[in-house]
């Protein structure tokens, strides 16, 4: 399913996008996260925000704060389709590593 990272920015997208780094950075480089996973802590009913999670993964990968992985393998977050993974992106967790100091 492609998901146009240009729609519509819905209001909880930033608490969104702060529970993809969150989760992404407590999982470390050498582990990635299902989006769902990011939808799950948000909401019960979590599939009502799968495509805004998938829409500010790709929001946060165009900026390199995050990979998008598709069969272990990072790729382009521009078109991107099918089952993905999120994983965090090294400078990403540098600076975050920076700002915890």
């Amino acid at each position: 399913m492609f998901v146009h990272p240009t729609q519509p920015v819905t209001a909880s997208s930033g608490r969104i996008e702060s529970e993809i780094l969150r989760l992404t950075a407590a999982s470390g480089l050498d582990k990635s996260i299902c989006p769902s996973e990011v939808a799950r802590a948000l909401d019960s009913e979590w599939q009502k925000l799968s495509s805004a999670v998938r829409r500010a993964a790709i929001r946060l990968a165009e900026a390199g704060r995050i990979d998008i992985l598709r069969k272990g393998k990072r790729v382009e977050p521009t078109g991107v389709k099918g089952v993905i993974r999120l994983r965090i992106g090294q400078p990403a967790l540098v600076a975050s590593n920076d700002q915890a100091t």
